[in-house]
């Protein structure tokens, strides 16, 4: 007894102290304040997430407010848009001795944009229209001369439409074309060239009377069969006319009339892997002349003219050899309003090399006569040379030399160019 009383004798000091230092209900209360906090600091984060991912949701919900906004203007799922750039330096040398010359043989910088739209609407069929502008001008769009660029546009900057038609299917081989601005090589199954030129001259296997065609209302038809026959018809015309009233004013003649100039293609080919041959007849009616390819009396149209053109391509099975790809070009024509003298021709030979010291690079060499009447003046010459490489699948680098003898028929004029090209495809 003695030894519990003293032992709780003892103890009490101890227990008073641990009063003191531990207050249990104190403990039981700021348990349940920290907890009460605890909600609280919980209920204000949720809120601020809560507000927070109210506020990333009406971003988003913007977002493709916005998205929509610009799919509706922009571009249906089926149409498309390529384009390309040209940059083109260059010079003309005058070397003859004659009078008829370009009016500037200065250097020049020029630009050519250009962009493809196509959009169908069936899968088969296809919309196309061209957008261009440029600002080519002096020596680099003389048609006369054949110093004019095959990349040259000269509309003073503003952006045109150049090209709009619209080709569907008739059956599994036929197709229709019809636009207010479309030229007649665009509508024919054969291609008649596969060199690929510097000088819009040596385009089409010579852009002569037989292909030369301006760009214009026009109409066409070509049948395609599997065996590579194909054969076209198209029609081009002007709604112009030539004649004048009596105050010396055109007199509008509408498409197709007996006063507008009109051009009427037909074309037979037959095309394999390796070559392909093609005939042309073309009709030109009042004084239709537009070629790229001629002197001045081999563009005379004059009245009405019956162009028949033949043109021949061959390539090698491998490039990279010495073998060129080679393209032929021919035309002969019969010009009304002639007593005598009343035919004109033309030849053209283009050579190309493929893959000779890097891969895709070329190397053109194409020359030849143009378009021109029988003893109306001196026979001219042309030619032109360059090597095309390619700095990567995007841009393309061409330095060109050119020149020509007794250009337009005229006795001594002789001109040489050099051109580098720099070509944009995006």
């Amino acid at each position: 007894m003695l030894v519990a009383g003293a032992s709780l004798s003892l103890l009490a000091p101890v227990a008073s102290q641990a009063s003191d230092v531990v207050n249990i209900e104190e403990m039981n209360s700021y348990a349940r304040s920290q907890a009460k906090s605890s909600r609280i600091d919980s209920n204000i984060f949720i809120n601020e997430v809560s507000e927070d991912i109210v506020n990333l949701k009406s971003r988003v919900d913007g977002l493709e407010v916005k998205q929509n906004e610009f799919e509706a203007g922009s571009f249906s799922d089926t149409t498309t848009l390529d384009g390309k750039v040209n940059f083109t330096i260059g010079a003309l040398s005058y070397d003859g001795s004659g009078t008829d010359t370009v009016s500037n043989e200065a250097a020049l910088f020029q630009y050519t944009w250009t962009g493809n739209l196509n959009t169908s609407f069936t899968g088969d069929d296809n919309l196309y229209v061209r957008l261009k502008t440029g600002n080519a001008s002096s020596w680099t769009k003389d048609k006369d001369h054949g110093t004019y660029l095959s990349s040259a546009k000269g509309n003073s900057n503003e952006l045109k439409v150049d090209k709009i038609w619209y080709s569907f299917p008739v059956g599994e081989k036929n197709t229709v074309f019809v636009g207010p601005l479309i030229e007649n090589y665009y509508m024919h199954g054969t291609s008649p060239s596969i060199y690929k030129p510097v000088l819009k001259a040596f385009t089409l296997g010579g852009n002569a009377a037989a292909y030369g065609a301006s760009t214009d209302t026009g109409a066409g038809w070509v049948y395609k069969a599997d065996n590579g026959f194909a054969i076209s018809s198209n029609i081009g015309t002007k709604s112009g006319s030539t004649q004048k009233d009596a105050d010396g004013k055109y007199i509008p003649s509408g498409l197709l009339t007996n006063e507008s100039k009109t051009s009427w293609a037909t074309q037979v080919g037959l095309t394999k892997d390796q070559w392909a041959v093609s005939a042309m007849v073309n009709l030109k009616y009042n004084d239709w002349g537009d070629s790229y390819f001629s002197t001045a009396t081999g563009d005379d149209r004059n009245e009405n003219s019956t162009n028949y053109g033949l043109r021949a391509w061959w390539r090698p099975q491998e490039t990279g050899t010495a073998t060129p790809e080679v393209s032929f070009g021919y035309d002969y024509s019969v010009l009304d309003g002639y007593s005598s003298n009343d035919t004109t021709d033309m030849y053209f030979v283009g050579l190309s090399w493929l893959d000779m010291f890097n891969p895709d690079d070329r190397i053109g060499v194409a020359f030849g006569q143009p378009q021109m009447r029988e003893n109306t003046g001196a026979e001219p010459f042309m030619w032109e040379a360059y090597y095309g490489f390619k700095v990567n699948d995007s841009v393309t680098v061409t330095p060109t030399i050119f020149g020509a003898s007794n250009a337009n028929g005229t006795e001594g004029e002789d001109y040489t160019g050099a051109v580098i090209e720099t070509q944009f495809k995006f």
